[in-house]
């Protein structure tokens, strides 16, 4: 067996080609960030766990220019139903939701992945499969990699960083010895894509909870859907006749092996035990078994390797939270090593990957268990809860809002984030909170970009910081032909010093009021503080706000302290 030793000529090397690892890659490569992205399956797998994209993470794709296919080949829900023993106790709808996606996208995790593979090859990043990580030495400056290949053939490659996005059984994970503490839970879950035929909209989804168990129905366009159920009765079969027979050698023996796959019939069977209405099943096309863990990586950095995705945490698939958490751990990421290595960003920039996500995927963990088990209760304080108590709770408006929002990864934020520096101003998001997308008559911007009307969504580019300065409008601002007033002095001298301390970082956007119906307004979004700047991290989250008079050299300082060049770097 060869050894090549590789070089540096790829200062980020990634770990996995799955949804978070390929988000991992668009980040870093639209930044011009050079990536080598390696995965140890020969071919893509044709199957999908994950099945739902949330508005938060459709967002995303917007700012990156890639969300169109996705919405193309997409299938949208719009509200989520919850049902117990053939009476509807809640229905959750999406619609109020203050984005341009007030839904949750389903759409297969092999086409999430093979969109997301098509646009790296845009940018010239092509998925080297059949490579597997075997070996791995983290140090001060580089990080060591063994690599083997399908041929045979042993590589040792360095690069300057990791990112180990290779699932639920990381070798990334293993090799540093990091813990990944939780539980598993005792059911076992049955997976099935098949047609369904039901009197339930297709564009909502179904969760029923009944004495024999839980089935959740989740409709992928066209009379597809995704079934989802636990216990399945040839597994409990199994698991009762073994213990039955525990005794016995010679009955062991005669045991027969669960099946490898649920059939339909047993699909069938669950539907009409648990299920109370019209649900026809037919025409499977895939099915599986699987466990549910709930575990959570004891820390997400090793000197210079990091964990993301399943690498880092696993749970109940309940509310689709795990594939979009993980993307979004990516986009976190990505722009945070692509400013350290293209800008000289302080190292501590990347300790705030630990301090920002890992509270976020403790919470995750901690919701989709409770939800979990509060379906699938039998009796108890849960089953009174669902059954009794959450009818009442889910006529009341505020906790509605805030289920949307949590669902929905909207109300994900970084308020408790040292990258954060807040002020107060009259309405609008916090710093660290997600930046929302507002119409607005661009007085003058980068690169020549003439004076019209546009979104916040299309002026941020996630490759730079976005500097929004907020000026007072003209009497007709809307008018192509109207002069809209020169930004004031001292936000010209802001946008002088940001320029002078993230160089080739930022674009600049001086920006207005402009009436539009159907579409939120900037003082809708960012309240009615004028002049007030905004300073928009590559991640679409606000880094800082104030007033350019009063806060203007906190907010150079701040860029200075984390963004900024550093000595050894100058």
């Amino acid at each position: 067996m060869s050894a090549d030793v590789g070089g540096n000529a790829h200062p980020v090397l990634i770990v996995g080609a799955g949804p978070t690892g390929l988000a991992a890659a668009t980040s870093l490569s639209r930044a011009h960030i050079p990536v080598r992205l390696i995965d140890k399956a020969a071919q893509p797998s044709p199957y999908s766990r994950a099945i739902g994209i949330q508005a938060r993470t459709l967002e995303l794709l917007e700012q990156h220019r890639i969300v169109e296919p996705f919405l193309e080949l997409g299938h949208r829900a719009r509200a989520a139903n919850l049902y117990s023993n053939g009476h509807r106790l809640a229905r959750l709808d999406f619609d109020p939701l203050q984005t341009r996606y007030p839904y949750l996208l389903f759409l297969d995790q092999s086409v999430t992945e093979r969109l997301l593979t098509e646009h790296l090859a845009t940018l010239g990043v092509t998925v080297e499969r059949g490579v597997e990580l075997t070996g791995l030495t983290p140090g001060a400056s580089r990080v060591e990699a063994v690599l083997s290949h399908a041929d045979g053939r042993s590589e040792i490659a360095h690069a300057a960083y990791l990112i180990g996005a290779d699932g639920a059984h990381s070798t990334v994970r293993h090799l540093l010895s990091i813990g990944f503490a939780g539980k598993t839970f005792e059911q076992t879950f049955l997976l099935a894509d098949l047609q369904a035929v039901s009197d339930w909209s297709d564009d909502e989804f179904y969760i029923f909870a009944s004495g024999e168990g839980l089935v959740g129905l989740f409709p992928l366009g066209g009379g597809r859907h995704r079934l989802i159920a636990d216990n399945p009765p040839s597994l409990a079969a199994a698991a009762s006749s073994a213990a039955a027979n525990a005794d016995s050698a010679a009955a062991q023996q005669e045991i027969k092996p669960p099946p490898a796959a649920p059939s339909l019939d047993e699909c069938r069977q669950i539907a009409a035990r648990r299920v109370h209405g019209r649900l026809d099943l037919d025409a499977l096309a895939w099915s599986s078994f699987f466990n549910v863990n709930s575990r959570i990586a004891e820390r997400l950095r090793a000197q210079r390797v990091f964990l993301a995705g399943d690498s880092a945490h696993v749970h109940s698939p309940a509310g689709a939270q795990g594939m979009n958490t993980g993307i979004q751990e990516a986009f976190n990421l990505g722009w945070k090593l692509a400013r350290l290595l293209s800008g000289g960003a302080p190292d501590q920039l990347l300790d705030t990957y630990q301090a920002e996500r890992h509270p976020i995927e403790r919470d995750v963990l901690r919701q989709t268990s409770f939800m979990m088990q509060m379906a699938e209760a039998e009796h108890g304080p849960l089953k009174l809860l669902r059954d009794r108590v959450m009818p009442v709770l889910a006529t009341l408006g505020p906790l509605r809002d805030a289920a949307r929002l949590t669902v929905s990864e909207l109300s994900v934020q970084y308020r408790r984030s040292a990258l954060s520096l807040e002020r107060v101003l009259d309405g609008g998001p916090r710093a660290g909170e997600r930046a929302p997308d507002a119409v607005v008559h661009v007085v003058d911007g980068p690169l020549g970009r003439a004076p019209g009307i546009g979104r916040i969504f299309d002026l941020h580019d996630p490759a730079f910081f976005s500097l929004f300065l907020l000026v007072e409008a003209g009497k007709d601002a809307d008018s192509p032909a109207s002069a809209a007033p020169a930004p004031a002095a001292e936000l010209s001298r802001l946008a002088q010093d940001i320029e002078r301390a993230l160089p080739g970082a930022v674009r600049i956007w001086h920006v207005c009021e402009t009436p539009r119906d159907g579409a939120p307004s900037l003082s809708e979004s960012y309240g009615r503080t004028r002049p007030a700047f905004y300073l928009v991290r590559p991640d679409g989250y606000i880094c800082a706000r104030g007033r350019p008079a009063s806060d203007g050299n906190a907010l150079l300082r701040h860029c200075e302290t984390w963004f900024g060049r550093t000595r050894e770097h100058a």
